[in-house]
């Protein structure tokens, strides 16, 4: 299949890939690696992007694991950060609840490149942020259940300590998120009968719960919309990086800046968003020339008009699944009233194969698709060129599986 080319019913089906995966110790659909280079293999996948807050030492492991399953790993990073002009303004980016607040990405990063000071601080900084943020809420959380009748000898490192025997992996990469302290709840809960259970919640809540209790996923949703959010009694502010921060910290990890795209995942659509065309020119203002989308919140048409948006203002545009809730869907990406369509698919192929080749020639010192300041250097046909070592790259690490 010629990359670059919108494929014909005679032309091949793009290989199936995926750019945003969330994987353990971050909160994730997986116990483990072993589970997700499982599904990967069984469902076909060639390339496969593990993209973590918070800490990413587990992604050595990851790297071998997934080369040893004939995938390409490929290595991001996301951010909740902070716009201050759109806050500003008052405008909505991609986080429906907060103007300003623009969850953010980088593709395509050297896991093994040695940060400098700068990267350093930064790094530090959004892990203690976190750590900070994620104690204070199960001090607030288990206050507030011990008042409606459950008492629970739960901590943040009893919490943590939990996390890290289930994903194998050491305490200290365990940076604790939302969903990983509402489980906690919901484990603790279990122990009591459904009667004590529902008198709990209600007495947290303040009225009764909405939710079947004995469904452990839709009752860790409703503890964090109502135990954890703002004005309930366990929330505490994030606290989000500097965008220009964030920014940087990309870069300096040899990495592609990228915009993770809600757009109908919220209802309304968030009005940075609103339009795919302005959308694209802001991001190329800001210096981002990477969009990413996560099909199964969107509607097909919608994931179209996004890509055709993206490609038109010269973006590349990928796709993933996040896999950041326990439902365990599949990973090859798919849109919320069904598949991805033939010219969506073959634009996140070549996105992902462009990250692929942009992570090779960085981590050897060469030009990738961005500079270290984030310039766009690869267009025309040396982008072409680009995708093709990426294709490549793809192809030899599949072949060199011998259970393939």
């Amino acid at each position: 299949m010629e990359l670059g080319a919108a494929p014909s019913p005679a032309t091949r089906r793009p290989p199936a890939v995926n750019t945003h995966v969330h994987l353990p110790p971050n909160f994730s659909a997986f116990a483990n690696l072993a589970e997700v280079i499982e599904q990967a293999r069984r469902e076909g996948l060639k390339a496969l992007g593990i993209s973590n807050f918070y800490d990413q030492r587990v992604y050595a492991e990851f790297g071998r694991q997934a080369r040893r399953g004939g995938l390409t790993p490929l290595f991001g990073l996301e951010f909740i950060t902070l716009a201050a002009d759109l806050e500003q303004a008052g405008i909505r980016v991609n986080d429906p609840s907060n103007p300003g607040r623009m969850y953010f990405c980088g593709k395509g990063i050297d896991p093994e490149r040695p940060l400098s000071q700068r990267a350093q601080a930064t790094a530090e900084a959004i892990r203690r942020g976190n750590d900070v943020r994620a104690s204070q809420m199960v001090e607030r959380l288990v206050r507030c259940l011990a008042e409606a009748g459950l008492d629970c000898a739960l901590t943040a490192e009893t919490i943590a300590a939990q996390v890290a025997a289930r994903a194998e992996v050491p305490l200290e990469w365990v940076s604790l998120q939302e969903r990983h302290i509402a489980l906690a709840l919901q484990l603790a809960l279990a122990e009591l009968s459904m009667t004590r259970r529902a008198t709990v919640l209600e007495r947290a809540y303040g009225d009764p719960s909405q939710v079947d209790l004995d469904d452990p996923v839709a009752l860790q949703g409703e503890l964090r919309s109502r135990l954890m959010k703002v004005g309930k009694p366990g929330f505490v502010a994030e606290v989000p990086l500097d965008f220009a921060a964030a920014y940087d910290y990309v870069l300096d990890r040899g990495g592609i800046p990228c915009y993770p795209t809600l757009a109908d995942g919220a209802d309304p659509v968030c009005p940075f968003e609103a339009s795919p065309e302005r959308l694209a020119q802001a991001l190329v203002d800001r210096g981002v020339w990477a969009a990413e989308l996560i099909p199964l919140r969107n509607r097909g048409a919608v994931v179209d008009r996004y890509v055709e948006a993206f490609q038109a203002a010269g973006l590349i545009v990928m796709a993933g699944t996040e896999h950041n809730t326990a439902q365990r869907v599949s990973l090859d990406p798919f849109c919320l009233d069904g598949p991805v369509s033939a010219s969506a698919r073959q634009a996140f192929y070549e996105a992902t194969c462009l990250v692929a080749a942009h992570a090779d020639r960085t981590s050897r010192g060469l030009p990738g698709y961005v500079d270290g300041d984030g310039q766009l250097i690869a267009r025309g046909s040396q982008r072409t060129s680009l995708m093709a070592q990426g294709q490549a790259i793809i192809e030899a690490q599949e072949e060199s599986c011998p259970t393939r």
